[in-house]
């Protein structure tokens, strides 16, 4: 299983990439949002996991412009944000899952193990056709980033 974290906090960072490693997945690593958009548009991903305050493109941007794309790997929000507000908008907006900081890294490896056995339906929700995309479970189209108006 291919995961990618995109978390600028170094340490952090670090630390999360070695507890995924020790349990045998392939983890690759970036630290602003331009770096992981690039990532999950050149290569396929099971899991993205995303730290919303990001620098160059934030998380949540991010995940807007992939589910646009058609890109539906599951991703896992972190933030310190944690209203219950910041948590339904933060889902709303393409999440499958969302962890607040500060975690147990028992709780981020449950939730990786949940999202990885999960079908990913998302996936299977659009049609491409050249660089139009359709979401069906939404009813919007697009052409690359742009949405069209029906």
């Amino acid at each position: 299983m291919r995961i990618l974290i995109a978390e600028d906090e170094k340490d952090l960072n670090r630390l999360i990439v070695s507890k995924l490693e020790a349990e045998h997945y392939s983890v690759d690593r970036c630290f602003d949002g331009e770096e992981a958009l690039s990532y999950l548009t050149s290569a396929e991903y099971d899991l993205a996991i995303l730290d919303i305050m990001m620098p160059k493109l934030d998380g949540l941007t991010l995940l807007r412009t992939l589910r646009k794309s058609g890109i539906g790997c599951p991703v896992l929000l972190l933030t310190a944000r944690d209203s219950i507000e910041d948590r339904v908008t933060d889902l709303d907006s393409g999440a499958n899952d969302y962890l607040v900081k500060p975690f147990a890294f028992e709780e981020l490896l449950a939730r990786v193990r949940v999202l990885l056995r999960a079908p990913n339906t998302l996936q299977e929700s659009c049609l491409h056709l050249a660089d139009l995309t359709m979401q069906l479970d939404t009813h919007k189209v697009f052409r690359g980033t742009h949405e069209i108006s029906l």
